[in-house]
């Protein structure tokens, strides 16, 4: 005797419309392409500490619904990045691209990931590409390592607020979890 399937009782809404299936694969696109014109906001600020939030968007899509992003589509979303927030152009496009390879090789490796290892990738990932990024947009003599630390630290605290914001989208857009 088989038993019924177990539902959350608390969630389940069984006549709620799912998204179609067109704007449910634009959805996580188009929450990186959001995060990626934070930067365009008029905030005035004595320090650089806005956060990238088009990678950490597009981390936390890769890590959290794999199959939301297709493997190429850190590309044509840095290009976008570059585009808007002044970064030389192919520079957002090579980092983000080479994190989409370093998750693909952990995830190789790692049959299981737990939240932990999605932070710390995530963390490794936003330290890669903003170390970099600076080493391609500013001359060796600039003193800016105090600063890009403080960015890479409240990058990296700001992923579990992603994380439960794509979570949240992720479980609207209908999507499997």
């Amino acid at each position: 005797m088989s038993r019924p399937p177990l539902v959350n009782t608390i969630d389940y809404r069984p006549f709620e419309q799912a998204l179609p299936p067109g704007r449910a694969r634009a959805l996580p696109w188009a929450t990186v392409l959001g995060g990626s014109l934070v930067t365009c906001l008029p905030i005035v600020a004595s320090l650089p500490l806005l956060p990238p939030v088009g990678l950490l968007m597009l981390l936390t899509w890769r890590l959290l619904a794999r199959f939301a992003l297709r493997p190429w589509a850190a590309a044509p979303l840095g290009l976008f990045d570059d585009l808007v927030s002044g970064q030389p152009l192919g520079s957002a496009m090579l980092l983000w691209s080479l994190c989409f390879i370093i998750i693909e090789l952990i995830e190789q490796r790692l049959v299981f990931r737990d939240f932990w290892q999605d932070w710390l990738i995530a963390a490794g990932c936003i330290a890669l590409c903003l170390e970099v990024g600076r080493w391609i947009a500013l001359p060796f003599g600039a003193r800016v390592d105090p600063v890009l630390v403080a960015q890479i630290m409240i990058t990296v605290m700001l992923f579990p607020l992603t994380c439960r914001l794509v979570a949240w989208i992720d479980r609207k857009r209908g999507a499997p979890a």
